[in-house]
């Protein structure tokens, strides 16, 4: 198993930034490939970011490309999410992932997610 816990959302205003951190316990966090989604009201879940388990591999959503930065210290058990310049269509409940970095994982460990809101 492994426990999931966000931290770092608020209340911001356009233009601002935020910095979100998962902080993982239980299993090697090593072993994990970590991910970034977002939930807004009446929306579906979408991917934000994706870091493999040595942070040699990043993705993005094109959405956010350019300003959100994706990290992780494996030291730490923490991945991170900075988020710069945000726009009100940033407004969601952000939520970090994990699963094994093999192929074909699904994505079988979820935090609870941290509240991102950007007012206009």
């Amino acid at each position: 198993q492994v426990q999931l816990v966000e931290s770092g959302g608020g209340l911001v205003q356009a233009g601002d930034s935020l910095r979100l951190s998962c902080a993982a316990s239980g299993r090697a966090f090593s072993n994990f490939a970590m991910a970034w989604f977002r939930q807004a009201p009446g929306k579906e879940r979408e991917f934000v970011a994706f870091i493999n388990k040595l942070g040699g591999s990043i993705y993005y959503a094109n959405s956010v490309k350019g300003r959100f930065t994706i990290s992780r210290t494996n030291a730490k058990n923490t991945v991170y999410l900075q988020l710069n310049s945000l726009r009100p269509e940033d407004t969601a409940v952000y939520y970090c992932a994990a699963r094994y970095d093999l192929p074909g994982k699904e994505y079988d460990y979820w935090g609870q997610g941290t509240q991102v809101t950007v007012s206009s």
